[in-house]
């Protein structure tokens, strides 16, 4: 019986408030309804409610609260533009809100719908597929899907929140309502995506956040609902492989926009992004920071087959030419002296800033070796030496770390026994005399062993001979002595 009288109590509500509408807007000669949506700038400021023109007799008003920012702080002024909904009406007030809320029967529920006037929600608790929700002390279901613009892992996580949704459908007297607060977000988002593309610029510096990697660059977020990409040579002025090498999905990054390709659709526009042209570019400033005989230390980037890559600061790399890898051996490839990643002393040769070129040298970094080739070798000196490479016209020899000799195979075929020499392999040592130096031709020649005695080098060559004794000694000597007497 109560029950009955409380729905025959809503209907007279609901008449005697259709009645009213209908007596307001005859007396103001307005067409505003519940559940409209209208613009209008703020006229005043008061302690607990904004007061709004509506362009009619009568001016709105809206709560403050709702209007807060995040801060609780109001982010409007005198003079705004604010865009709300009507959802209340007297002879003597307009009311506003972001969406209907609080307590009210199926017109309003009915209305809402009908005009997609968004309404507030209490999530009450979870269930199959989905939220039961509290609106307007009715229930109304959310299927879990239309909760948010992503999939929702935990929806019991929003148990208790109240949100605002729109009523997509509205049935069996209200006994069916189900909500969407999805569609709401991307109406939202569409409509804040071509605020933001309509004010988007060449030239421009934003924000974004990295939200997806691809071997070709980086898509960041600029905003709802809005992504840049970043290619891979944009990232940094420093050679980058993978992005991933120098970012990370969720890192914060300012880019520049460098080209805007509208589309059809705003969501078909393409922005391309460079996040090292937010920065100088560091070859304005080579002239500054470096001078030709300064030595400096890099890391190897590249190794290629005329030489190697060093990047001496960020963005700049200057070439080390397989000619300028070593005084010390001959380099065939450039890897078997540096390695990527590696950090070397290098001596800068030459700039051409015009060009982005910067000659490099490992070895003059080192040092030359040749420089004390006369402090440490003179003619006639007796050294020894690993063989360093067998050719047909001689032995190459090395002296001391990047110095060589040659040992002319002409040398050797004058010993009474250059079979023995023959037979020693690369890496082994042998005895030498220092036999020329030319310096500025950065050649020395050798001569196998003591050249003056040969039978010193058979000796060499064969072992030292067994111990003979004082006695034998003697006797040798005076055979020695006779032969040298004898006449040839």
């Amino acid at each position: 019986m109560t029950d009955h009288l409380t729905d025959e109590t809503n209907e007279d509500n609901e008449k005697s408030f259709a009645e009213l509408l209908d007596s307001f807007a005859a007396a103001n000669g307005a067409d505003i309804q519940i559940g409209d949506k209208i613009r209008g700038k703020i006229i005043a400021i008061g302690r607990d409610t904004v007061f709004v023109d509506t362009g009619t007799k009568i001016d709105a008003v809206v709560e403050k609260a709702e209007l807060l920012d995040e801060n609780q702080h109001l982010p409007y002024g005198e003079g705004d533009t604010l865009e709300l909904f009507v959802v209340g009406l007297t002879e003597n007030e307009i009311k506003l809100s972001r969406a209907l809320s609080g307590i009210g029967g199926l017109y309003l529920l009915k209305d809402a719908f009908e005009k997609a006037v968004p309404v507030e929600g209490k999530i009450k608790a979870t269930c199959k597929g989905g939220l039961n929700i509290e609106v307007m002390q009715r229930r109304a279901f959310c299927p879990v899907s239309q909760l948010d613009l992503k999939f929702v892992d935990n929806p019991e996580d929003y148990v208790g929140q109240t949100l605002t949704f729109l009523i997509t459908q509205f049935e069996e007297n209200g006994r069916n309502i189900v909500l969407s607060r999805r569609q709401l977000l991307a109406q939202e988002q569409e409509k804040s995506k071509k605020q933001f593309l309509a004010n988007l610029a060449v030239g421009t510096i934003l924000e974004g956040r990295v939200t997806k990697l691809m071997p070709y660059g980086a898509f960041l977020e600029l905003s709802a609902g809005v992504e840049g990409m970043v290619h891979v040579s944009e990232l940094s002025w420093s050679k980058v492989e993978k992005p991933e090498d120098v970012v990370q999905v969720g890192d914060l990054l300012s880019a520049k926009v460098i080209e805007v390709e509208a589309g059809k659709r705003p969501d078909q526009t393409k922005i391309a992004l460079s996040v090292k042209k937010v920065g100088e570019d560091p070859w304005n400033r080579v002239a500054e920071e470096f001078h030709v005989g300064q030595r400096v230390k890099g890391r190897v980037t590249r190794c290629m087959s005329f030489g190697a890559f060093v990047e001496i600061a960020p963005g700049i790399e200057g070439l080390i030419h397989i000619s300028e890898m070593s005084y010390r051996k001959r380099v065939v490839k450039s890897e078997d002296v540096v390695t990527p990643g590696e950090t070397v002393p290098v001596l800068i040769k030459d700039i051409d800033s015009a060009h982005r070129r910067i000659s490099l040298s490992l070895r003059e970094a080192e040092g030359d070796p040749w420089l004390e080739v006369a402090d440490k070798f003179a003619v006639g000196q007796s050294t020894e030496g690993p063989i360093e490479k067998k050719e047909k016209f001689g032995y190459f020899i090395t002296l001391a770390p990047g110095i060589t000799g040659l040992l002319p195979k002409s040398k050797l075929n004058k010993l009474a026994n250059p079979a023995s020499i023959e037979k020693l392999r690369e890496g082994d040592p042998i005895p030498v005399i220092v036999e020329e130096i030319k310096l500025h031709e950065r050649k020395i020649t050798l001569a196998p062993g003591d050249a003056a005695n040969e039978r010193d080098w058979r000796k060499y060559a064969q072992g030292p001979p067994p111990a003979l004794g004082s006695l034998g000694e003697k006797l040798q000597q005076a055979l020695v002595s006779k032969k040298d007497r004898s006449p040839e």
